[in-house]
């Protein structure tokens, strides 16, 4: 029986990063990077498929987890009728080689545990071929990937897989570390499963006690800020949107796709979400990565990369994986990565702009880069798209994009007023009203009383929910406030705010979805803006609520299942909660950098929208 996503913690070590169950399962790991070929893929199929289970002999012992104070150190429960051990997993920062963990304590009695290793490289195709070291290591070699085992609990192979059966008593502790390096180098060094362990607590204690206080949202921010580290690519900077892929935004769904790059589009939010809790190294390690990441030539400004800035993210379908739960293709790579998303060139401008500000990407290179992206988005601006969503469905004049594409040429206006740059703000400022002037005329559908998705659409689309927090429009509009109202009223179920309604979509694809996360803190920003706090905190708690039990959150959720959905553990609801509750705590501080507007005083007479 497949795990739910609920079910699911991660660990990493700020390179790659793997999910473990509350059954004591790791099955999810991609070595030695996050976009690598998965070892473990049991998430996507079988447990023949590859998984590493570490778990009381007893099936009826019962589990709870935490983590470990402010880190990424996972510590499970067992209990028994014989007693009680903890297995302790983690993931330390690595040196030459990358390891996993895990360390089995026992608090009480005698346990019977047993383990049972599978691995299978190239999602879950390849078996490796497995010999046993002088110093009683077990190695698995397979192509250019080698792992080896280390503990002192007798192993030994059946039908393809590693197993053993050990007991634990009080006090002992039993190590098991596994270690990925190239199969041309010798076996790596034993490593101090203790000694790391220490130093790993030390490392995440530093790093998570430099969040700097936001009184009741603390916790939750500070266990999105440890996740989205977890989820950065130490040797670049880049962030990838999860360390999935193919998780259904619908079960048993097609809506399947691979997240393990970089997209552009997160750019300001992250940026934001760093530096408004004290992470400017982070924020500044992102914006070198994003200035790396597009430079080129602007014509060939992708909507995401790879984790070092790669391009090329060929799509495939893996046809021996079943899929999560049955869902169908498993993809590799994204073909997203070649549509044009004209909003692309706002998010890049608009971060970049936030940047100079706070001193973090004064060069001159990267204002001749901006100023090519401009020279660029000045051609091509009035052409239709694919928009924010990625349809495949065919280009559309999407609302989202043109407004992000006056976004472009707003931050680099401002830049020459406020920073001395050059460029011809005239002719810039003359761009910037034209666009407007269209969005306002073609995008505001009367009939609906909300900026429709695309222009001469009666769709609805939560996108438009960021047109006031990107100082497209004040909030004080009445366009404004009817298309919140709009979508409060057609696009949200128990609360919770979908991207558009997929039965009437025309975004190409079949089926349908959840409830999209980072709408619905879009959601509670607009009502800050709009001076609704009472609502703003109630819908802020509702969405709190939807974390598992270790705080972390997926890329939507279906709410008639009552289940996380999609790309799992997913940044961007982090990132998107993240800045929420800063505005939440600090008198809407990210909407007031972004968007330019001071929030409408409370209306204590407005109890019908409160």
């Amino acid at each position: 029986m497949p795990q739910r996503l609920e079910d699911y913690a991660l660990i990493g070590d700020c390179e790659t990063a793997a999910l473990v169950a509350r059954d004591g399962s790791i099955d999810w790991l991609c070595w030695p990077r996050f976009d690598s070929g998965a070892c473990f893929a049991a998430l996507l199929g079988e447990p023949e498929h590859g998984r590493w289970l570490i778990a009381p002999a007893d099936a009826n012992a019962r589990a709870t987890r935490q983590y470990r104070d402010d880190t990424l150190i996972l510590e499970t429960t067992f209990t028994t009728a014989e007693g009680e051990v903890t297995l302790i997993d983690f993931m330390p920062l690595r040196d030459d080689t990358s390891n996993i963990v895990r360390l089995v304590v026992g608090k009480r009695g005698r346990v019977a545990m047993h383990v049972e290793l599978v691995l299978r490289f190239d999602y879950g195709a390849l078996v490796p071929w497995v010999t046993r070291l002088a110093d009683d290591s077990m190695r698995a070699v397979v192509g250019p990937d080698m792992v080896v085992l280390r503990t002192p609990v007798a192993l030994r192979g059946k039908d393809l897989k590693t197993v053993g059966e050990f007991v634990v008593s009080h006090g002992q502790t039993v190590p098991f570390v596994l270690t990925y390096s190239p199969s041309h180098l010798p076996p790596p060094p034993a490593l101090d499963a203790m000694t790391a362990l220490t130093q790993t607590e030390k490392f995440w204690h530093q790093w998570s006690g430099r969040c700097v206080d936001l009184g009741e949202w603390t916790p939750a921010v500070r266990r999105s800020l440890i996740t989205l580290k977890a989820l950065t690519f130490r040797p670049t900077g880049g962030i990838v949107a999860a360390p999935t892929t193919s998780l259904p935004e619908q079960l048993g769904g097609p809506r399947n796709w691979d997240y393990r790059y970089c997209w552009l589009r997160d750019t300001t939010l992250t940026l934001l979400a760093l530096m408004n809790c004290g992470y400017y190294e982070e924020a500044r390690d992102w914006t070198e990565w994003l200035l790396r990441a597009a430079a080129g030539s602007p014509s060939q400004l992708q909507i995401m990369y790879g984790i070092a800035g790669e391009r090329r993210l060929t799509e495939w379908e893996v046809p021996w994986l079943p899929g999560y739960e049955g869902a169908k293709p498993v993809r590799i790579g994204n073909a997203a990565a070649q549509q044009l998303q004209l909003d692309i060139f706002g998010e890049v401008m608009d971060a970049l702009y936030h940047a100079r500000r706070s001193g973090l990407a004064g060069s001159a290179a990267g204002w001749d880069l901006q100023r090519a992206l401009i020279d660029h988005l000045e051609v091509i601006w009035h052409q239709p798209d694919e928009g924010i969503w990625e349809v495949r469905g065919g280009p559309q004049h999407f609302t989202y994009s043109k407004a992000m594409a006056w976004v472009a040429f707003d931050r680099a206006i401002k830049n020459c007023e406020e920073f001395g740059l050059e460029g011809p703000v005239d002719r810039w400022r003359a761009i910037r009203s034209t666009i407007h002037d269209e969005v306002c005329r073609e995008a505001f559908n009367p009939e609906i009383k909300a900026f429709a998705q695309a222009y001469g659409s009666t769709q609805l689309d939560a996108s438009v929910l960021l047109l006031p927090l990107v100082g497209f429009l004040p909030p004080t509009d009445p366009r404004v406030r009817s298309t919140v109202e709009a979508i409060e009223h057609h696009l949200t179920t128990d609360g919770f705010v979908r991207r558009y309604d997929t039965r009437g979509a025309v975004d190409g694809l079949p089926g349908s979805e959840g409830a999209f996360l980072a709408c619905s803190f879009w959601l509670v920003d607009n009502l800050v803006l709009l001076g609704r706090r009472r609502a703003a905190r109630r819908l802020f708690k509702q969405l709190l609520g939807l974390v598992n039990d270790v705080g972390l959150l997926s890329e939507e959720y279906d709410s008639r299942a009552k289940r996380l959905v999609g790309n799992f553990p997913q940044a961007f609801s982090h990132i998107t909660l993240i800045n929420t509750a800063v505005n939440l705590a600090h008198a809407a501080k990210p909407l007031r950098q972004r968007s330019g507007h001071k929030p409408l005083e409370d209306d204590p007479h407005n109890h019908n929208h409160s």
